[in-house]
């Protein structure tokens, strides 16, 4: 019996990538797009992120893609400080990254990529999707002994190679994924024409220059729809509906692991309406408030993030356990040095 359910598993596998479908169709109209922006700002072929974006998440229909938004089956690493999914794959219950949503996968499946265990495949033409298929492989992407012939297949079913033509066509701007009113697309867009004009007045800066420009226009974006407030002296922004640390720390040109530091963040999921600081908060509260009132329910991390102040400090100068996260009396608590 166990025979039968997985030989009719494998044939609905089969059929889904053996000739074009409405499932999967749909999926490349879905997701192209966003593949073309990812081929070119990270230099990943647009062929290969569809082809794998398809064969990993079954078209979008997979467990992985459903629960976790994770479109790449990209595993648990131990620098990552996302959600995680429990999953049975190559070994019984093992960790997936969980995304706010897809676009995160596409994304983070091109930081994946940049990292050094692929750094041969950079060396490839981007045209030649075989060798890319293949160099994944080769560099332990996937268990899988078919699985470049897989990804081949697919791109030449779905003639997806002509993709990577459409994005060497596309104009470079950078890519606001976590800005997405008119307001931000309208300050790209102006942004994007005085780069267009200031590097036709001098093009012999190279491509440093360039990075630089677009990096102060993704941040002139991203401020456009997250104005900056402050608090103790200190820079901050509100979380908007979609936003994540991964998503304001690209438009910031910062890493993500140093944006959870500055807010005390690590292992914290970010939620419309939270602060987030855009620069280290200071040890103790500058001014004449050293002291305060907290009431039951509230907790240490929300009361460093309202006041400023880095989340060790209200620890140590109260002398509370570590293991303590909210209080559960009103008490007085200190948010400077006492004066003796």
């Amino acid at each position: 019996m166990k025979k039968t359910v997985l030989f009719f598993a494998l044939l609905s596998s089969c059929a889904l990538f053996s000739a074009p479908n409405a499932k999967s169709l749909s999926y490349i109209n879905q997701w192209k797009q966003t593949a073309l922006e990812q081929q070119k700002h990270y230099g990943i072929p647009a062929s290969i992120t569809m082809a794998q974006g398809l064969l990993e998440s079954g078209a979008g229909q997979s467990e992985l893609a459903i629960n976790a938004n994770n479109h790449f089956g990209i595993k648990c690493t131990s620098d990552w400080l996302g959600g995680s999914y429990y999953y049975d794959d190559d070994h019984k219950g093992e960790c997936f990254r969980v995304y706010n949503n897809a676009e995160e996968s596409f994304k983070d499946h091109s930081l994946f990529l940049r990292r050094d265990r692929y750094a041969a495949l950079f060396e490839l033409d981007i045209a030649d999707y075989r060798r890319w298929a293949n160099g994944l492989k080769a560099c332990g992407y996937a268990t899988d002994p078919s699985y470049a012939t897989k990804l081949i297949a697919i791109i030449e079913d779905y003639s997806l190679d002509t993709l990577v033509g459409l994005a060497a066509s596309m104009p470079v701007e950078p890519v606001a994924t976590s800005v997405t009113t008119t307001a931000a697309t309208t300050a790209v867009t102006a942004a994007s024409t005085t780069k267009a004009k200031d590097k036709k007045k001098d093009t012999s800066m190279g491509e440093e220059w360039v990075e630089a420009r677009t990096a102060k226009l993704e941040r002139k974006a991203f401020y456009s729809v997250h104005p900056k407030e402050r608090v103790n002296h200190t820079p901050y922004i509100f979380a908007r509906e979609g936003d994540s640390y991964a998503t304001i720390a690209y438009s910031l040109n910062m890493k993500e692991r140093k944006l959870r530091e500055y807010n005390d963040a690590l292992g914290h999921i970010l939620k419309p309406g939270d602060r987030v600081f855009t620069t280290a908060k200071p040890r103790y509260v500058r001014g004449i408030k050293s002291v305060m009132w907290v009431h039951p329910g509230e907790s240490l991390w929300s009361i460093s993030q309202r006041e400023g102040v880095q989340l060790k400090t209200i620890y140590k100068l109260n002398e509370i356990d570590p293991s303590v996260k909210v209080f559960k009396t009103r008490q007085k608590v200190y948010l400077a040095k006492p004066k003796k």
